[in-house]
C-alpha cells in the first residue's frame, strides 16, 4: 500500500483555502468520507495515511474544479507544500546546501514523505538533474505533479535561479519510470 505522511498531506487544505478561496468548502464537499475526514484532522502530522484518500483523491477533485482537469493545481500545491516544509524546520538544509547535495538526498527525501515511491537519480551535471520514479506501487499523474512542484521549488529554495522541470515519461501514462527533466541557471 502506498502511504503518505501526514505532514505532506496538512498544507493541501491550507493550500486550497489561500489560492482557492472561492472553491474551498465545494472541493472539500466534493471528496468521499475517508478524505474528507482526514483533510479535516489537523493532528495527522505524524501519521502514515492510504495515498488515494489523502492526496490523490483530493488533488484530483482540485484540479477538477480548479483547472478544469489540467495537472497545474497539482503542481502548485507541491511548490506550496515545498515552501512550507523548507522555510520552516528544514531551512537550513536547503539554504546551506547546494542542488547537488539536495538532488543527491532525494531518495531519502522521497521516503520521508512516501512509503511506496522510489526515486533515483538518471543523470546529473552542475546545472541539469534527470530523476526518475522507479517505483509506485499505484501510480498517479496527480501525485507525480506535486512532487514535480515540490523539487523545483527546493531547488529554487536552495538557491537554483529559473529552474525548468519537464516530466517527460510517466508511470501512470505506461512508461517505466515517471521521468523528471530539470535544469536552472
Amino acid at each position: 500500500m502506498v502511504e503518505v505522511k501526514g505532514s505532506a498531506v496538512v498544507t493541501l487544505p491550507e493550500f486550497v483555502e489561500k489560492k482557492y478561496p472561492h472553491l474551498y468548502e465545494s472541493w472539500l464537499n466534493s471528496l468521499s468520507p475517508d478524505s474528507q475526514k482526514i483533510l479535516r484532522n489537523k493532528a495527522i502530522v505524524s501519521s502514515w495515511l492510504p495515498l488515494e484518500h489523502a492526496l490523490s483523491e483530493p488533488l484530483r477533485k482540485l484540479c477538477e474544479l480548479a483547472s478544469k482537469g489540467k495537472m497545474d493545481a497539482a503542481w502548485e500545491s507541491g511548490i506550496f507544500s515545498a515552501e512550507k516544509a523548507l522555510t520552516g524546520i528544514y531551512k537550513v538544509f536547503v539554504k546551506f546546501g547546494s542542488p547537488q547535495f539536495i538532488i543527491s538526498r532525494a531518495g531519502s527525501i522521497i521516503q520521508m514523505y512516501y512509503k511506496g515511491i522510489e526515486i533515483s537519480i538518471a543523470e546529473t551535471t552542475p546545472k541539469s538533474v534527470i530523476l526518475h520514479i522507479t517505483k509506485f506501487e499505484k501510480p498517479d499523474s496527480y501525485v507525480e505533479y506535486r512532487i514535480g512542484g515540490w523539487m523545483t521549488k527546493a531547488l529554487e529554495i536552495s538557491g537554483c535561479k529559473n529552474v525548468k522541470t519537464l516530466i517527460t515519461k510517466d508511470i501512470a501514462k505506461g512508461d517505466k519510470v515517471t521521468e523528471y527533466v530539470m535544469s536552472w541557471t
